[in-house]
């Protein structure tokens, strides 16, 4: 799916309605949009593409638009560091692609004027940035919407390479003919929740203060982002942080 941060211009949102109808985009949703998406504008732009845009989900909050997503790609035109790993556009793609068919995974664009913020990078798994010149690097909205869906739909044509096996240890027995594929990220709603529980815990414990909690959990929040963790493993941890809310509200012996 594609997600739009509060887009502001309703020929933009039609337009990349248009192109997600063009190369097999099945879902479109807005976050907080500052233009009319059923206006006259935007279904102009979106021609055939009318459908898709009149299906698009609106979101209060980027966090509620990817509750069910698993990989988020994000894209940044900025040229400072990123909190997540900043990939090449081929591999970042790749990777998203990656992700099961039972795995909603998301490709998300910034707002006009100033892109995505620190916070919003940070419910990503990869920040992508299309090449550019360096006189003029920032591109309309829709421009970078499609250079995307264009190499996106590349990918999709191309057959993926065999995984390339290890050369196995003399003596040993001979390797299996499969690899383990990637596992898929948690959803994001449960990374989330297991992050609010934590925080609500090192608050109570004093390892948090109020007017430094944001940004030293944003600190963890990336750790755990650049770690993709599994749902498993995000299981263990909010285990482990349940465990240890209820170990100190016991009275002591």
């Amino acid at each position: 799916m594609v997600v739009l941060v509060e887009p502001a211009g309703p020929l933009n949102v039609g337009s990349v309605a248009r192109l997600c109808a063009n190369f097999g985009i099945r879902e479109l949703r807005l976050v907080a949009p500052r233009c009319n998406p059923d206006g006259e504008e935007a279904r102009r732009m979106a021609v055939h593409g009318g459908a898709l845009l009149a299906a698009a989900r609106t979101f209060d909050t980027l966090a509620e638009a990817l509750a069910d997503c698993r990989r988020v790609l994000a894209t940044s035109g900025r040229s400072e560091p990123e909190p997540v790993p900043v990939v090449q556009a081929d591999s970042g793609l790749a990777w998203l692609l990656a992700a099961g068919s039972e795995a909603p995974a998301a490709l998300v664009f910034g707002r006009e004027d100033r892109g995505l913020s620190n916070d919003e990078l940070l419910q990503a798994g990869r920040v992508v940035r299309i090449g550019t010149g360096t006189d003029y690097p920032s591109l309309n909205l829709s421009h970078a919407v499609a250079v995307l869906m264009h190499e996106l739909h590349g990918r999709r044509l191309k057959p993926s390479p065999p995984a390339r096996q290890p050369e196995p240890h003399p003596g040993a027995s001979a390797a299996p003919t499969w690899l383990e594929p990637e596992q898929d990220p948690a959803p994001r709603a449960d990374l989330e929740a297991t992050l609010r529980d934590a925080e609500a815990l090192l608050l109570d414990a004093g390892f948090l203060y109020p007017h430094t909690a944001h940004a030293r959990m944003a600190k963890v929040r990336g750790l755990l982002q650049r770690a993709q963790v599994s749902s498993e493993e995000v299981a263990l941890l909010r285990g482990m942080v349940r465990q240890l809310r209820w170990a100190t509200r016991q009275p002591a012996p």
